[in-house]
């Protein structure tokens, strides 16, 4: 039976540090991904800004799934000009206007379209495709706020012991269950970064 999954997770994050220092850390992709406790291997491919993500998970009869995503990373100023400087081009600024009106950077991962079949059925390996925004704001002296929000959609085949269940409860069961692992795999992740980091906390 093939089936397509969608899970989501969210929350809000305080870093205990300073804005340029939280940019440096969480802009380091590889690093970050490893603290998930299902991302199996990061890597970056030979094109600027694409990383493929392996994450290994398993199924109730602890049967392994391989899925493969391949994502762009973006980063994007969040600027808040005064009125002075609208409808400039933001490109003619100097660099100490825009640092003194930076109120924060988005970071962004979104699902990037690789030109090789990546599912291999047989061998139970998918393609998801992931997209994420963190925005990242300072919040008090010596804090960072980061808010993370993920989606994931994974297609794959079910085994055949899945198969008697009623297919809208598999559905259902698959959307719900994707998202209780993916809010819980984040919130773990978020916490081992402060053994990294230093302290991380929800807000």
């Amino acid at each position: 039976m093939e089936m397509q999954a969608t899970g989501k997770s969210k929350g809000e994050w305080i870093f205990h540090g300073e804005f340029h220092e939280t940019i440096d850390y969480l802009s380091d992709h590889v690093r970050l991904l490893g603290f998930n406790p299902f991302c199996h291997k990061v890597e970056k491919t030979d094109r600027d800004n694409i990383y493929k993500w392996h994450f290994r998970v398993t199924d109730p009869q602890n049967n392994p799934f391989d899925v493969l995503f391949y994502i762009e990373e973006t980063q994007e100023l969040l600027v808040t000009l005064p009125e002075e400087y609208h409808g400039t081009d933001p490109e003619t600024l100097p660099d100490d206007i825009i640092n003194r009106h930076t109120i924060g950077r988005k970071i962004t991962w979104s699902h990037y379209p690789w030109e090789k079949d990546v599912d291999d059925p047989k061998n139970y390996i998918f393609e998801g495709k992931a997209f994420a925004e963190m925005i990242v704001t300072p919040h008090k002296p010596s804090q960072t706020l980061v808010d993370f929000d993920l989606k994931i959609d994974v297609s794959f085949r079910l085994y055949p012991a899945f198969r008697i269940i009623p297919e809208h409860i598999i559905r259902s069961m698959t959307n719900a269950g994707m998202s209780f692992i993916m809010q819980s795999a984040t919130d773990k992740m978020f916490k081992s970064i402060s053994r990294d980091f230093g302290p991380v906390q929800q807000a």
